[in-house]
């Protein structure tokens, strides 16, 4: 047997696949005091259905996979280790410049505050040492002032130490240097160098993803030794895998020391299971996924049966959050979800989210204290919910209470009766959803009347139909275990991981040395990887990609390789063809000439 959780803002998704392959269901609410109850109960339910103990049924359990939110709510909410940026002496504002950019918001309110960098100022150290872009040691790293920058760092109590040196991807001696030094001077404080978690390019890109892996790793590492220490004590005595923000999967002690990687873990299982519904039910390989939850509503879209990833990751809004810089599976999330909190503002217009009641207190109906009219609210008015049968009867809802709170925070304002009132509620918020897929459909030359919608998460009947008509879309899914859909990703994850290195060079005077060296260390870090797994050999797979762009552009795209070794000329030919083909594709243009 093996299980699948996935932990959301409202409820914790359970999916066990039984000894004959068959998938079962449950759901129970998150707690938010205490993860790992939320998380155990589900297994309960899990347990009760099959008529056995909690310890029985994970005696049997194989496998479980766990997705989660726990890193993203913590970046976002602050609930972070006090961490220390340690950068080259001259450049301590790499986190506060950041990167240029308006792009969705207003361009002349002033009023936005400008955003704080992810390590306070206070915080971020100048340490002398500078290595140029070729890789020379132009100025040797000071230890001893090194030294003294680790005292004042044990005088202050710091929890967590990100390095990011510049050049340290071309050269790293500096940076692995640094970090002997605060293991001697600092030994059980986290440690995250930037040119071993994410070699890339730009410098803001580098420091910010350091400097986030190294502030989760006292978190995670808690959560996830704790969660361990939980399910051993009650009976399980199988591997504990998370799914990664590459939709891939590793081993919890892995993750525990690069937690960066369990960043949007949850969300990034919609996108797997949603594709392989589509070819499967209707051979499309091109597909909206659209998981509905409770918080948020989250997209994705499968073009040419690939799930995309992108390095422009925010931890909160676009340009006023933090920037991951971390490659990652492309869900964009909205505020509307079941628990979005209906409400009419001083000009007497409809809202819908994206504030939400979650599971605490959650939606009026629920009877647990919440005081807002809801999505879930209106969708239980209009009769879409069966208030005997919700969570499969276990939890009844109140239909007095949710028509009390509809009619005044809805009705009364806008001067409508009770079905009108929910119906408006509904009509808002698929306007609030069509408007997201549009974004993330036409901004990438994709018509979402060509794309098949997929429909996952719990609220995902209420409005998918009225979503599909408003698109244009001929075809809607909701699969069997559509109301859990990231969790049953977490049966079709990889268990896998990446690596990167830098290595610069141009089609027309490309360095066939270079780059195979780099791609064969690549290569050897795969397979140690895989010989660490203890799998068998004919499960593995290995996929190269390369980040590329024109000569006069800024920004790169990823397109995958065909070889892991360059020989000839034909074959650099055939990746700049590939290139041109995924450039046309997403920009509507390309440039032949330029190599």
């Amino acid at each position: 047997m093996r299980i699948s959780i996935d932990t959301g803002g409202t409820f914790t998704d359970v999916i066990l696949q039984d000894d004959e392959g068959a998938l079962r269901l449950y759901k129970s609410p998150t707690t938010y005091d205490d993860l790992i109850q939320g998380f155990l109960e589900g297994i309960r339910l899990a347990a009760m259905d099959l008529k056995l103990s909690t310890r029985e049924l994970l005696a049997k359990v194989e496998l479980i996979i766990h997705g989660t939110t726990i890193a993203t709510n913590a970046t976002l909410t602050g609930n972070t280790a006090k961490t220390a940026f340690l950068t080259t002496a001259g450049h301590p504002d790499v986190l506060v410049l950041r990167e240029g950019g308006r792009l969705g918001l207003p361009v002349f309110d002033y009023s936005i505050a400008y955003p704080e960098p992810y390590v306070p100022r206070a915080l971020t150290y100048e340490v002398p040492e500078r290595v140029t872009a070729e890789g020379q040691i132009d100025q040797a790293l000071d230890e001893t002032a090194t030294e003294v920058i680790i005292d004042e760092l044990r005088e202050r109590n710091v929890e967590a130490v990100g390095i990011c040196f510049l050049w340290s991807i071309v050269n790293p001696v500096h940076e692995l240097r640094a970090g002997e030094l605060l293991a001697d001077g600092l030994p059980n404080v986290p440690v995250t160098l930037s040119h071993q978690i994410n070699p890339s390019l730009r410098e803001y890109r580098r420091a910010s993803s350091t400097c986030i892996d190294a502030s989760l790793k006292p978190l995670m590492g808690r959560y996830l030794h704790d969660l361990e220490q939980r399910l051993r004590e009650a009976g399980f005595d199988g591997r504990l895998l998370v799914v990664t923000s590459q939709g891939g999967m590793m081993e919890a002690e892995s993750l525990g020391k690069r937690p960066i990687h369990s960043l949007m873990s949850g969300p990034a299982m919609a996108p797997i299971a949603g594709r392989h519904y589509a070819q499967m039910d209707a051979a499309a390989d091109t597909a909206i996924i659209a998981d509905t939850g409770g918080t948020t509503y989250d997209l994705s879209v499968i073009r040419h049966g690939r799930i995309p990833r992108t390095r422009e990751s925010w931890l909160g809004r676009p340009y006023l959050g933090h920037m991951t810089g971390f490659p990652a599976v492309d869900v964009r999330s909205v505020g509307a979800g079941g628990g979005s909190i209906a409400s009419v503002d001083e000009a007497g217009l409809l809202q819908v989210g994206p504030a939400s009641a979650g599971s605490q207190p959650g939606p009026a109906c629920y009877g647990r204290g919440g005081t807002s009219a809801t999505v879930t609210d209106a969708a239980l008015i209009l009769g879409y919910i069966d208030p005997g049968y919700f969570l499969g009867g276990s939890m009844p809802l109140d239909m007095v209470r949710a028509h009390e709170v509809m009619l005044r925070d809805v009705g009364a304002p806008l001067g409508l009766d009770l079905h009108q009132s929910a119906a408006a509620v509904i009509a808002v918020m698929t306007e609030n959803m069509v408007a997201a897929i549009e974004d993330v459909t036409v901004n990438q030359g994709i018509d979402p009347r060509d794309a098949l919608l997929v429909g996952g998460g719990g609220a995902a009947g209420l409005n998918a139909v009225k979503i599909a008509r408003r698109l244009g879309c001929t075809k809607v899914i909701i699969p069997d275990v559509g109301a859990a859909l990231s969790a049953a990703g977490g049966h079709l994850s990889d268990l896998g991981t990446e690596f990167a290195k830098l290595h610069v060079t141009s089609c027309s005077r490309f360095d066939y040395a270079g780059v195979n060296r780099t791609l064969a260390s690549l290569n050897d870090q795969c397979e140690q990887f895989v010989a660490d797994t203890g799998l068998p050999v004919f499960d593995q797979r290995i996929e190269f990609f390369v980040e590329a762009r024109y000569a006069e552009q800024i920004w790169e795209i990823e397109v995958p390789l065909s070889t892991s070794e360059f020989s000839a000329q034909n074959e650099i030919d055939a990746l700049a063809e590939e290139f041109h083909k995924i450039h046309r594709e997403l920009f509507a243009s390309m440039t032949e000439n330029q190599r």
